[in-house]
């Protein structure tokens, strides 16, 4: 993936577990060397000489006193939950490949630019094929997903932040949610191919990079 913006400056990377060290290694020689590692259970803080920063967010935590890129590279089971408006994929992942998915599409028309009563019978058409895209996925998610959630180590979402919101207030599905990794990743319309390479994206360390002030 490429680097993307975050709020408050600086800009955000994947980086896969056997790259890690790597990655820090080459951070370091790009700022002058490492000047210090704050580590935390939950957060990785590398500063350089010329004060620049990767904070890497740790992935299924809390970190337990060993080094981050021993904590990541532990074998795991991922339960995936990826909606989008109109279209989810739901899936068990065990180090990084897909073991049993589905994946579904519902039709939902985009907003109407007409006015009056045209735009009123229209919203209230696409709120019901929004309400039924969403009822599948739910519903999905708990024949596919709960039922194996005693043989999972986490659970990570991906998708349309409102889309998972209201999947939330479904109670059949809190068990899955109460699971759930606090990152969100951002993906293309959900199908298998997405699927796939979300399995593969799980497991990767979010660093967020600032330049020096």
């Amino acid at each position: 993936m490429k680097p993307r913006e975050v709020a408050g400056g600086g800009r955000a990377v994947e980086v896969p577990p056997e790259r890690l060290d790597g990655f820090f290694a080459r951070f370091g020689e790009r700022h002058g060397g490492i000047a210090a590692t704050e580590t935390t259970p939950f957060e990785v803080r590398v500063t350089a000489a010329d004060g620049a920063t990767a904070t890497a967010t740790v992935p299924f935590g809390p970190l337990d006193g060993g080094s981050l890129a021993a904590h990541v590279s532990v074998p795991r089971r991922i339960a995936l939950l990826l909606v989008r408006l109109g279209s989810h994929s739901v899936g068990i992942a065990r180090d990084g490949r897909v073991e049993v998915s589905r994946t579904d599409r519902h039709l939902v028309h985009g907003r109407s630019a007409a006015g009056g009563w045209s735009q009123q019978r229209f919203a209230r058409r696409r709120a019901g094929q929004a309400r039924q895209a969403l009822q599948a996925a739910a519903r999905d998610a708990f024949e596919v997903l709960v039922p194996r959630l005693s043989e999972v180590d986490a659970v990570v979402l991906g998708g349309d932040r409102r889309a998972l919101e209201e999947l939330r207030e479904d109670r059949r599905l809190a068990p899955l949610f109460a699971r759930a990794e606090p990152r969100v990743l951002e993906i293309a319309e959900p199908s298998r191919a997405v699927l796939e390479e979300a399995a593969v994206r799980a497991l990767s360390v979010q660093v967020t990079l600032r330049d020096p002030s």
